[in-house]
């Protein structure tokens, strides 16, 4: 790995090559140093039909190398924005330690490929708040590129012997650019996401796209615009009907033209084009951040010289746009002089970006760099001391042989001779016993495995339906006669009842740490939560298990270990009345409460007899609501339930027989009762316990309990002593 306290900043653009060698200035922590520049043209533009891109990116490497030493120094390479993806994700309030398992998560949901064919990283970005190590609505930036697109940018400069060490998108480079150089100040002052500091937009007008980044130092969000300098070329070549090479030099010199009038009237278009670009992806910027405020314009690229296009901007947009003329915080010294520096300026942000985040100063540190790579670099880097150290070890072994031989040599006597004989024949008698050992050992641990497999089978063949019989048991009930029940809405919305539609399950190798460790603090705020008014999804809504939660490495709840089940309940519930306990209380009150403390009958006693078992002894642990809707209206017909389709018509014509008090013929009477439904969704985790271990479980609590009185009893004794 490279020791030197220098940097390099490369930027493989497609129609040059940019680089840039900082390192931190001596006293001035906020500034940098150029040491040296270089600026290589290609001789045609990447793009161009006839160009070979891989044999110009490898003539423009090998002409660096030849004016650069850069032995010992650090190297960072840009890859342009659209070939990578970037996400800036707004994450729940969350336990800061649990952040990478959620962050993991989204990568899944964000990213279009499979990780494992993708390189990526995230970086928490600055200005969120953080108390008692719980992240208060924090934003992660989430980036990602193919593997096969990394080896692409990384194979000319591997073919060259240049060891990169970081890889970052080109508009992140612009941004640490940009937080460095002009945005300084702002960072020591406090964020308050209700009043934001202004936005800077920064205009990066490459060869064939433009990258539109806009920050404020705290957040920062960036766009990939597929309009660039190449695109004024073509549309010089195509309305005045010239070669590719010849409209890039009239594009270049558009002011000494035999018409200039003409070659602005050609590339007007693509001013439109751009334009539009620009302000439409303003226009979403503010509509997805309504407290944003734009504050200066930045326009960055050789293209931003072409003549008009600035002042072409700063009248549409309605802003001034500025180019940049120097930086800031960057010291060029001898450097600022030449004129092939001060001629390209606009177009050595990347690479200042670069050397910015490879000298540890930058806001956004990812690296898109593969870790095998690393990996690998390190092996390469500790071979040399791998060798003396192997070269070390061989020398003392030889030195341990010949001493060994010497004392070898003095001891060989008959003697010696017959006690190694008779010490070899005891060891190879105590090698049979051992063997003879270890086999007996193997089969009765065979025997020992069959047959726990024949008892947990026998035991685990009943575990289902003691779960189901468990859940029956808990459920609440409307415990009166059926006769002395009435079908008014008066009296079902009192009954104690509760009803299961559907129950869903998931296998977890563990439920500790792949589902509580992502529903802890949703358990704990609506388990112990007061009554809620209802959740935001519609009524009836509900999602798969698969999608609630995650894998996760994270630390899961207490009572639960190894494998296990969460099992859903989709239910609902009438017993919604103004005056009582309604929706959420009232299922916590229940069918909760009797899922934690009830019993359930279970053969769990001497010769099967039936007693009363703890449904937690079951392995029924942490059930809480874990989603609830919001109260619909339901209106249900007694006559429809007991009479079948066409009941309400058939009752209706049997009383307009009688005559007397009915109503007029061919009417009916509604007997619809209009009713207050609730639909939540339970969840718990199960970890099946078997007759013996729940057994083993009640004996513990058993002596636990014992141990306690005694201990009780002794301290009423020695009180009454005292």
């Amino acid at each position: 790995m490279a020791k030197g306290n220098a940097v390099w900043g490369i930027d493989i653009g497609q129609c040059a090559l940019k680089a840039l060698k900082c390192r931190a200035h001596e006293t001035d922590a906020d500034q940098l140093v150029v040491e040296s520049f270089d600026f290589i043209e290609y001789e045609k533009i990447l793009t161009q039909p006839e160009a070979n891109p891989d044999e110009l990116v490898a003539d423009a490497l090998e002409q660096f190398l030849s004016r650069n030493e850069i032995a010992g120094d650090k190297v960072a390479i840009s890859v342009a924005g659209q070939s990578g993806l970037a996400r800036f994700i707004k994450l729940p309030p969350v336990e800061s330690k649990k952040i990478p398992d959620i962050v993991k998560y989204e990568a899944r949901q964000q990213i279009p490929f499979s990780l494992e064919d993708v390189v990526w990283d995230y970086q928490q970005l600055t200005g969120g708040s953080e108390e008692d190590e719980f992240a208060l609505e924090p934003e992660v930036g989430l980036f990602a590129m193919k593997r096969d697109q990394v080896a692409r940018a990384l194979k000319p400069l591997e073919d060259a012997g240049i060891d990169v060490e970081y890889i970052q998108l080109a508009p992140l480079a612009v941004y640490n650019y940009v937080c460095f150089d002009r945005l300084g100040d702002l960072r020591d002052q406090p964020y308050n996401p209700e009043d934001p500091p202004p936005s800077t937009v920064v205009i990066a007008i490459g060869t064939d796209t433009t990258d539109l980044v806009v920050t404020n130092g705290y957040r920062v969000w960036q766009r990939n615009i597929p309009i660039g300098g190449s695109h004024f070329t073509r549309a010089l070549s195509k309305e005045l009907k010239l070669t590719f090479a010849k409209a890039e030099h009239l594009k270049r010199n558009a002011t000494q033209a035999d018409d200039p009038k003409a070659v602005f009237q050609a590339m007007r278009p693509v001013f439109s084009d751009l334009l539009a670009e620009i302000q439409r992806s303003l226009g979403y910027f503010k509509s997805i951040d309504k407290t944003a405020k734009i504050g200066d314009v930045i326009a960055l690229g050789n293209a931003v010289k072409l003549p008009g296009l600035q002042r072409y901007l700063a009248q549409n947009l309605e802003q001034p746009v500025n180019a940049i003329e120097e930086f800031n915080n960057l010291s060029a010294g001898s450097v600022s002089g030449t004129q092939v520096y001060k001629d390209n300026i606009l177009s050595f942000a990347p690479a200042y970006g670069l050397c910015v985040q490879a000298l540890g100063k930058a806001e956004i540190a990812t690296n898109l760099l593969p870790e095998e790579i690393v990996r690998t670099r390190l092996i390469r880097a500790k071979k040399p001391w791998a060798v003396a150290g192997a070269a070390a070890i061989l020398a003392g072994l030889a030195f341990n042989y010949v001493t060994h031989v010497s004392a070898w040599s003095e001891t060989r006597t008959d003697a010696m001779q017959k006690a190694l004989g008779s010490a070899d024949r005891i060891v190879q008698k105590a090698s049979g016993l051992e063997s003879t050992r270890s086999e007996n050992h193997a089969n009765f641990d065979e025997i020992k495995e069959l047959g726990e497999d024949l008892v947990s089978n026998v035991e685990g063949r009943l575990s289902w339906l003691e779960l189901t019989k468990a859940i029956n048991a808990a459920l609440p009930r409307d415990t009166r006669k059926p006769e002395d029940r009435k079908e008014t809405a008066e009296d079902i919305m009192s009954r104690e009842e509760i009803h299961i539609v559907a129950m869903d399950q998931k296998y977890f190798e563990s439920v500790a740490d792949e589902w509580f460790s992502l529903v802890e603090a949703d358990y704990q705020d609506k388990r112990f939560s007061s009554q809620s008014g209802g959740g935001e999804s519609e009524a009836g809504a509900e999602e798969p298990l698969e999608e609630d939660y995650g894998d996760s490495e994270a630390e899961g709840g207490e009572g639960m270990s190894g494998p296990g089940w969460v099992i859903q309940l989709t239910c609902y519930h009438y017993h919604n009345k103004r005056d009582g306990m309604q929706r959420k209380e009232f299922v916590n009150e229940t069918f909760i409460k009797q899922l934690e403390e009830g019993t359930v009958q279970l053969p769990d006693g001497t010769d099967d007899a039936l007693i009363d078992v703890p449904i937690a002894d079951l392995g029924i642990s942490y059930p809480y609501v874990a989603r609830e809707m919001k109260l619909v209206k339901e209106i249900k017909n007694p006559d429809e339930a007991l009479l079948g389709s066409g009941g309400r018509r058939r009752a209706a014509s049997a009383l307009s027989d009688y005559g007397d008090g009915g109503e007029a013929e061919g009417e009916e009477e509604s007997k619809d009762i209009e009713l207050e439904r609730f639909n939540f969704v339970v969840q718990f985790a199960w970890t099946p316990k078997t007759r013996r271990e729940r057994v083993e479980i009640r004996a513990a609590r058993e002596a636990a309990e014992a141990a306690a009185q005694e201990a009780a009893a002794a301290e009423s004794d020695e009180v009454a002593v005292n």
